[in-house]
């Protein structure tokens, strides 16, 4: 437990800003002294009702010995809780630790009563929901296991707050009164009510940002230009249906309108007479405060803020970024930006073009999302020319809505992922990423998302190492590689340019998901069809032999083909391919605007004309024939409702490469529809290797295990000598497997590969981190059904004997020194050693060429059967969290980067594609009439391994290395593993938004 002054410090850790049911925002914190004053006139605005249902009794006021007991608290068997907005309390929770006769009580009780009071103003906000999931984690953090609330019966909104969570309970009714007890410990239903809470919230507070009745801008100049004019003349140009209001300080007394737009004109916020739903700020960062002050005092929803000078300029940008955030909250205010581009949505009923694009997007099934303006521009302009269609008919490439966050101090993609989730119009979801500020919610929300619409993304600033300057976002170690293995396990396309996330994009808001790889390809070309053959091949899609049509194939030539090929059983997508015809009196593709109009009206009706079965989608390459891009997107005319568009790509490679995506895409989808599950096995001691860790991690000096961490001094060593505390000293290979039999070492993910055992692991540079020894590796490993074959310490060549008698031959000799682990290549390994005699004159050989013994630090290991040598590590990044990988052992891994990677918990599913998805795979499988190895075996290891992290968040680093698969059975060699203090789980817990 923590000592008493501890337990008295202020927990600045159960601060958090939530959204709210209406999506407004407030802060929760723990209530204090300092809150005496705040606390009575919260009090004075509830009603006499709430407060009769608060204390069963009429209760006026607080006397002042109320208001010392509910502001004083010791943070451990009595806490309180707030929730505030711009400085006022709007509710309050408080729980009392109690003993089983119900009187006050110290720890070890663990059962706690709790009440809360809600402002009648604010009440159906779910601000009560909200304060639960914090008060319930904050006494889980104090060893506090069950709640009890006493609740009169007609306070059914309170005890629907209760019986809504989600938690395990029991009801009874006595003396007029019902009381309930809930078990704390979250249950699958009641994680799945907060994520379901947190995702309306966040989707109304967007809504609100994106469909607002009013807009102010803030900053208009008087004269034509500057940013804040712009926009006002893009919201009008835009046909925006609310109401419009300029706001500059500079304006005249006697300025009631701005001309010549004709909008009502205002020197402050505060003279508009009528609420203001969303403002949109453009005036120098030292003036935004102040206009910040101004918006939440006039009750203003949502802040556009376009003006610069915040994180991107440096530290003191980053300070005033942090600064307008926490201000803007305050209020229960979002903020898109700083440093924004803007928003648009182009429902019919709302036209809103709050941003600096002169146009407003051409409307269609697309939710965009950006943190650059430029690209955010550079994308909008692409689509448009792709085609956008006509105002009364959503054309191929249009966009729902669209929003350029800058810096993303507040709403991120995160957030537009909880919106397009269940919006009705968008199809699919499209977004250029600098940085992910919490990777494990952004994995979580994806996965959802991708499972009803696609989710496309491209990712900027991939090998900086860090995040643009202007974004506050925690750090990751994890290379590149590894994030778009994340991103794949949750279901998102990942794509590498701008140009491919249009090229997905269009195709997949246009076209049905094909059923499998399988493509046929027509056309007027040969060439071009054995173009496209080859690219199909490169991106793993099975194209069927193309057809070609000739060169003087008329538009009806390419209907009948087109037709024939969606009615074929055997094919589940179709490119068509086209060039300019040869001239023979015949219009063909290329024949001016007639023919490509021919052209397109065949292949769209040949495509809605499918006939039976399932719609297969279609592409249309062509070479310079931009007609027929257009008329295939319905730009040249209006086609007839319900007329299916067809996407269309100037190079085969870019339309196969969308309809790979599409494949992927589909596969990854008819998996998720029945999802994996993460196993159970009787033989895991989840509660030994909980004790086990917590003796582990307690310094030397005596002070317990749960007081504050240790000091960074690993465990003794103890069995096969760890060697420079590398772990188990046991990582080389010990066997004769297939090819040269080296006991080579793992590798990595590129660029160093995998995440470091010990990098951005917390506290690790004030030591708080424990290497563990052999023994200690080893029995945590054992906790989980995971054995390590034993390596003996051999100091000299009698010893060598001996553990090699212990261990029965043949033997391996090998070194556990830094410089020579995972480096048979210099010679340092000596396998199938069959006597004492060989084994012997290898210990002279290693110790002549490569040092002295104390040096080398060899050690005796059994061999373990042949196989395939292979690594499995999981490790903690501080914003991923916990990540499982596996690779081959050596150079596939070390030298190419062929390492595959999970988040933490894996599947079953999961575990099986881990092992398959690595570009070595093969070996595992029988490669050039190899037997193939124990994958079930291998599963199992990785689905134990993941749970031994999963459980145990202090298991910082984990790495099996080498562990070889054989035909029946795996052993793992070598074994080393990492404690430390774990990182926050910013995915667990209650709802919160990032902290600034």
């Amino acid at each position: 437990m923590r000592s008493p002054s501890d337990h008295h410090a202020y927990p600045t850790h159960w601060e958090a800003d939530v959204v709210l049911r209406d999506g407004g925002t407030a802060q929760i914190r723990p209530i204090t002294p300092d809150d005496a004053q705040r606390l009575v006139s919260f009090y004075e605005r509830v009603s006499d009702e709430s407060k009769y249902y608060r204390f069963f009794a009429p209760y006026p006021r607080l006397s002042d010995r109320d208001v010392h007991r509910f502001t004083h608290h010791d943070y451990v068997d009595r806490v309180g809780l707030a929730a505030i907005v711009g400085d006022e309390f709007i509710a309050t929770v408080r729980y009392d630790r109690i003993d089983g006769q119900g009187m006050p009580a110290a720890a070890p009780a663990d059962e706690a009563e709790v009440a809360f009071l809600v402002q009648d103003a604010h009440q159906g906000r779910g601000v009560a929901s909200a304060l639960l999931e914090h008060i319930a984690a904050v006494a889980r953090e104090r060893d506090i296991r069950r709640f009890a609330a006493e609740v009169l019966p007609a306070n059914t909104k309170m005890i629907k707050v209760f019986t809504d969570a989600g938690y395990t309970q029991k009801r009874s009714f006595e003396d007029g009164v019902v009381r309930l007890e809930f078990d704390l410990e979250p249950t699958d239903r009641s994680l799945a009510v907060m994520r379901a809470r947190e995702q309306r919230a966040e989707a109304r507070s967007i809504q609100r940002l994106l469909a607002p009745g009013s807009v102010a801008v803030i900053g208009t100049s008087r004269t034509p230009g500057g940013v804040g004019r712009t926009v006002l003349r893009n919201l009008l140009d835009g046909g925006f249906t609310g109401r419009v209001h300029a706001v500059n300080h500079a304006f005249p007394d006697d300025m009631a309108h701005l001309e010549p737009e004709g909008v009502p004109a205002h020197r402050s916020l505060r003279a508009i007479e009528e609420p203001v739903d969303l403002a949109v700020v453009a005036v120098p960062a030292e003036r935004v405060p102040a206009v910040v002050a101004e918006c939440g005092e006039h009750g203003v929803q949502g802040l556009v803020v376009l003006s610069a000078g915040y994180a991107e300029s440096g530290s003191e940008g980053r300070d005033r970024q942090r600064d307008l955030v926490r201000q803007a909250r305050s209020y229960g205010m979002r903020v898109i930006g700083p440093n924004a581009f803007g928003v648009s949505n182009t429902a019919e009923g709302v036209r809103l073009n709050a941003s600096l694009s002169p146009q407003l997007p051409n409307p269609g099934r697309l939710g965009l999302f950006t943190q650059s303006g430029a690209i955010g521009i550079a994308l909008l302009s692409g689509l448009h020319r792709r085609g956008a269609g006509l105002a009364s008919l959503a054309g191929i490439a249009g966009i729902s809505t669209f929003v350029s966050a800058g810096n993303r101090a507040d709403v991120s993609g995160n957030d537009l992922l909880q919106y397009w989730y269940d919006d009705p119009r968008t199809d699919v979801v499209l977004m250029y990423l600098e940085s992910i500020g919490n990777p494990r919610k952004f994995t979580r929300l994806a996965r959802r998302t991708a499972a009803v619409k696609p989710v496309v993304v491209v990712k900027g600033a991939r090998h900086t190492g860090s995040a643009p300057t202007g974004h506050a976002v925690p750090t990751t170690q994890i290379p590149d590689a590894t994030v778009s293995d994340l991103l794949r396990q949750a279901g998102v396309i990942r794509v590498d340019t701008v140009t491919e996330l249009a090229d997905t994009g269009v195709l997949l808001a246009s076209q049905p998901l094909p059923a499998g790889p399988r493509v046929a390809i027509l056309g007027n070309s040969e060439s071009l069809g054995l173009i496209t053959y080859d690219a199909c091949l490169t991106e793993g899609l099975r194209p069927l032999p193309p057809r070609d049509l000739t060169t003087a194939a008329a538009p009806d030539d390419f209907r009948r083909a087109l037709t024939e090929a969606l009615t074929d059983d055997a094919c589940d997508a179709v490119v068509v391919t086209a060039i300019p015809s040869v001239g023979d009196g015949n219009a063909g593709p290329g024949d001016g605007d007639g023919g490509a109009k021919a052209l397109a009206t065949a292949v769209r009706e040949a495509a809605q004309a499918s006939g039976p079965g399932p719609a297969k989608p279609v592409a249309v390459v062509h070479l310079e024939i931009q007609e027929l891009a257009e008329a295939l997107a319905g730009t040249g005319g209006e086609p007839a409702p319900g007329t299916r568009r067809i996407p269309a790509y100037p190079a085969a490679e870019r339309a196969v490469r969308a309809l790979a995506e599409a494949v992927r895409y589909a596969h990854w989808r008819q998996e998720a529809a029945e999802p994996g599950r993460v196993p159970e096995y009787d033989d895991i001691d989840e509660a030994g290797a909980a004790a086990d860790i917590q003796v582990l991690l307690a310094p030397a000096d005596g002070t317990p295990a749960d007081g504050p961490p240790g000091d960074g001094t690993p465990a003794d060593g103890a069995g096969g000598g760890t060697g420079h505390g590398t772990g188990s000293g046991t990582a080389e290979a010990t066997r004769g497997g297939p090819g040269d039999g080296k006991a080579d070492g793992p590798g990595g993910v590129p660029g160093d590969g995998k995440p470091e055992a010990t990098a951005g692991v917390p506290g690790d540079d004030a030591g708080l981190g424990v290497e563990l020894s052999a023994a200690d590796t080893q029995r945590l490993l054992a906790r989980y059904g995971v054995s390590v074959l034993p390596a003996l310490p051999a100091p000299d060549p009698d010893a060598a004997v001996r553990a090699a008698e212990r261990l029965g031959f043949p033997v391996a000799l090998k070194p556990t020194a830094a410089h020579l682990r995972h480096r048979a290549d210099l010679g340092g390994v000596r396998l199938e050693l069959g006597s004492a005699t060989e084994l012997r004159r290898a210990y002279a050989e290693l110790t002549d060429y490569l040092g002295r013994p104390e040096e080398l630090g060899l050690v005796v290991q059994r061999m373990a059967p042949r196989g395939v040598d292979t690594v499995v590590r999981a490790a903690i990044d501080p914003a991923a969290g916990a990540v499982l990988s596996f690779g081959l052992a050596g150079a596939p891994s070390e030298l190419l980067g062929d390492t595959a990677h999970g988040l933490v918990p894996v599947t079953g599913r999961d575990a099986a594609e881990l092992i398959r998805s690595i570009r070595t795979a093969p070996l595992l499988f029988g490669w050039r009439g190899s037997k193939p190895v124990d994958t079930a075996a291998l599963e199992e290891l990785l689905l134990r391994v993941s749970r031994l992290v999963d459980d145990q968040p202090e298991m910082v680093a984990v790495d099996l290395e080498p562990v070889v698969v054989a035909q029946q059975g795996l052993s793992v060699l070598g074994a080393s593993a990492r404690l430390a203090p774990p990182p926050p789980r910013t995915d667990l817990g209650p709802r919160h938004m990032p902290a600034y």
